[in-house]
This record gives structure tokens, C-alpha cells and sequence, in this order.
């Protein structure tokens, strides 16, 4: 391997006119291998590395998020393209924040700290939601409700009751369902597929309960849907008009 320098050539040493030495060109114009005065050579590049290490970090909690059974270090290399000594240095910084855990199995899991990052989101999340939600129940006449995925269940973090009707349901923001059941979750695994239409249900959730509800699409690491509940059957046709324009409205307000 021919190791000689070739005075000129890219990443040389050269001795600059004040007599240090330098990489590329002598005057220092910007040609490769330059970096700015005064920035240390450990510093250069180290932007880049941050950057690209703090996207490993977010794509592993997404990959553990998505993985019901939690993932071993291994298959979280294979899935992220990089080494297991990565992992383990991702692992070991994400952990130390209480973002990931380990089970008993060594697999890795979400931590504590997801939720409580979580949690102090979702009176934001509501804030944003709530003149969407108040037309949708006084249009619908029936209860609005912001639903989230936590957990693997679908959570009333905002709720609107219409204010001109004699009855209606009292819905309590913070009620946890499967999302197989009823319309709100059923709107989010639809949600999933990319099927932005209104989900309805009757009594799935409660006797006597009607529900008509649609996936909140284009805002990005939110799962939601928003819909009504009712004591009564629906027009799917009309409330489920509404119900999707409150959702359009709702992800305008939150993207």
C-alpha cells in the first residue's frame, strides 16, 4: 500500500503560513479536510454522532414499543442494522432515564419514564382537542370523546358533554377499554391499516351505549381516535360526517 503523501492532495499535512500544521489546503479556504479555527478536532464531527445516536435511541423505543413481548438485544441489532455493543450503550443510557427495562428474561421492555412522559402530554394533547370535541357534542348531541392507546388500551384523555340535552352519557375522562371493543378503539386498529372511516358499535361496552367514532391520522407517534357516545342509535350517515371532520380538525390542531 502506497502510504506517500502527495503535497495538494485532499487530507495532507501542510504547514500553514503561520507555521502549523493543518489538514488540506495552507490558506484554510474551506476545502476538504478544513474545519473552522478555534474548534476542536473532537468536536468536528461530534454533532453528527450525537444526531445519529439520539436516532437510535427514539427507532429502539419505537421497535420496543411495537414489540408486545419486548425484544432481546440481539433482535433489536438486527432490526436497528447496528452492533450489540450499540445496543447495549443505547440500553444502558435509555434505562438509566427509566425509558426502557429489562424483564426477567433479559428481553427489553418500556420503562416508567415512557408513561410519565406520556402522561404530561396528554393534558396538551386534550387542550388542543377541546373546541373540536365542544362542536362535535353540541352538533351530535350526544357525549365527545378523545381516545390515546396506553398500555395496549384505549384511554379517555379529553371528554365533552353536549350542553343542550335532557340526558346524555356521563363518560369519564380517564376510562380504560381493550381497543377491540367499542368504537373508539375499534377506529384506532383501523387506524392502523390506513382506514380513515367511522367505526360504529352498539352495547359493547356498556348496555344501551351507541358509539360512532374515526381514527385521528397525520399526527406522528399519536395513536387516537375521536367519536360520540350516545343513549340512543345514531345516524351513522351524518354523525359519522361529523365525526370525521372533528378528527381532520383535531389532527390539524395537534400535527
Amino acid at each position: 500500500m502506497d502510504t506517500a503523501a502527495r503535497p495538494g492532495e485532499p487530507g495532507d499535512l501542510t504547514t500553514r503560513p503561520d507555521g502549523r500544521a493543518g489538514a488540506g489546503s495552507p490558506s484554510g479556504s474551506g476545502q476538504p479536510g478544513d474545519r473552522p479555527a478555534g474548534v476542536p478536532a473532537d468536536r468536528a464531527t461530534g454533532g453528527g454522532e450525537t444526531a445519529q445516536t439520539l436516532d437510535r435511541g427514539l427507532r429502539l423505543l419505537h421497535l420496543v414499543a411495537d414489540a408486545p413481548g419486548g425484544l432481546t438485544v440481539t433482535e433489536a441489532a438486527n432490526r436497528l442494522g447496528i452492533g450489540r455493543a450499540a445496543v447495549y450503550r443505547l440500553v444502558g443510557a435509555l434505562t438509566g432515564h427509566g425509558m426502557l427495562r429489562r424483564d426477567g428474561e433479559g428481553r427489553l421492555r418500556l420503562g416508567a419514564g415512557v408513561l410519565h412522559l406520556a402522561r404530561r402530554a396528554q393534558p396538551l394533547l386534550a387542550e388542543g382537542a377541546l373546541p373540536a370535541l365542544r362542536r362535535l357534542a353540541e352538533q351530535a348531541g350526544a357525549t365527545a370523546h378523545l381516545t390515546v392507546v396506553e398500555g395496549g388500551e384505549g384511554v379517555a384523555i379529553a371528554v365533552v358533554e353536549p350542553s343542550w340535552t335532557s340526558f346524555h352519557v356521563a363518560y369519564r375522562t380517564g376510562a380504560r377499554h381493550p381497543l377491540e371493543r367499542g368504537a373508539a378503539g375499534r377506529a384506532i386498529l383501523a387506524g392502523r391499516s390506513g382506514a380513515a372511516g367511522p367505526v360504529s358499535s352498539a352495547g359493547e361496552l356498556q348496555s344501551g351505549a351507541y358509539g360512532v367514532a374515526a381514527p385521528v391520522l397525520g399526527v406522528p407517534g399519536l395513536e387516537a381516535s375521536v367519536g360520540v357516545v350516545a343513549l340512543a342509535p345514531l345516524d351513522a350517515e351524518a354523525v359519522g360526517a361529523q365525526v370525521l371532520a372533528a378528527a381532520e380538525a383535531i389532527a390539524t390542531a395537534l400535527a
